[in-house]
């Protein structure tokens, strides 16, 4: 039986996640905020909803801390793998030579981010006393970081904007914007309500299973919960909007490292990331590599695959990402 709602909620996110992208699109080009923008905050903060209510409903409503981790850190894992899909799924050239060289500086900030939560669970008890009331000040800096670089970020193309995209689908043309903004927001309900779900699913697949909930967490509940980055990454590829669809990876990784501010806010039994396993640095440090692998693809623009259909940063992602979750599942049996 849980295995059947694991798939009800799948559907849902899948369907949902599928309208995002599309009214998102037809957002991008009515308002002229560019695919860019939108993929990077708007289509993130939305896809990126079922691992923050996961993340809270679990530390906060499940009691489980490596949970909520697990689901963030394995999402970002799951979100750099699709990188490796789109690269497949795209043909003519490695999809990293065909997007803009912006996404360095969100693929950096992730870096960064990801970094930062990774030295704080390192050091442990150590940075217990930084805290403000139970939230530790690590989860606040992140915070604070990430808006000060969506604020450069959006300055920045506010007064350098890219060219426009092609032209959209011929069924939403006609829809007002007012209109595309309401459906646009029905649809993240429904994956936000999914989301819901989906925490209280992967407690019931630990006890089940009795699994390390660090594992569970990272893989299955990652997977799940970025569904809608993947569908909207897909569906952006296909609608041509190659930009958005990686600012949208790229935009989510970022959203997920911030959402260990609320997620800290909600968990009142102490700074949370002086609270989880240290098998999480497993993620973490698996992650800032394949960002880092994503940011050489970026910067050295091959003009042809190398293995005919997939480049090789895509298959070094595809090896970090199964390395990362088999060393996770391993240390976690111990």
């Amino acid at each position: 039986m849980v295995w059947l709602k694991f798939l009800l909620c799948l559907a849902i996110i899948l369907f949902s996640g599928t309208k995002l992208a599309r009214y998102g699109d037809d957002i991008a080009r009515k308002t002229g905020l560019g695919g860019i923008w939108i993929g990077l905050v708007l289509l993130a903060a939305i896809t990126s909803m079922p691992e923050l209510v996961t993340g809270v409903s679990s530390a906060a409503l499940v009691g489980l801390p490596d949970l909520a981790l697990g689901t963030l850190f394995g999402s970002c894992l799951f979100n750099l793998a699709i990188l490796a899909l789109l690269d497949i799924l795209y043909h003519p050239i490695p999809i990293l030579s065909r997007v803009s060289l912006r996404h360095v500086a969100s693929a950096g900030v992730g870096i960064l981010l990801i970094a930062i939560a990774a030295g704080s669970i390192l050091t442990g008890e150590g940075l217990s006393g930084l805290a403000l009331g139970w939230v530790g000040i690590p989860s606040i800096l992140i915070l604070i970081l990430y808006l000060v670089a969506v604020r450069q970020m959006f300055r920045f193309e506010r007064s350098h904007p890219a060219p426009q995209l092609e032209a959209t689908l011929p069924q939403y043309t006609e829809i007002p914007v007012k209109m595309m903004y309401l459906r646009f927001i029905l649809a993240a309900v429904a994956v936000i309500g999914a989301g819901i779900w989906l925490s209280l699913i992967g407690d019931e697949i630990a006890v089940t299973y009795n699994w390390d909930a660090s594992f569970v967490g990272s893989l299955f509940l990652a997977i799940t919960s970025s569904m809608p980055e993947l569908v909207v990454s897909i569906v952006a590829l296909r609608l041509g909007a190659f930009d958005m669809a990686v600012a949208n990876i790229l935009g989510s990784n970022m959203f997920n490292i911030v959402i260990i501010a609320p997620v800290d806010l909600f968990y009142t039994q102490g700074a949370i990331l002086s609270s989880v396993s240290a098998t999480h640095l497993i993620t973490a440090a698996v992650a800032i590599v394949m960002s880092l692998l994503v940011i050489v693809g970026l910067r050295f623009r091959q003009k042809r695959k190398t293995f005919f259909i997939i480049s090789w940063y895509a298959v070094a992602l595809i090896v970090l990402y199964i390395f990362g979750f088999y060393a996770l599942f391993i240390s976690g049996m111990v």
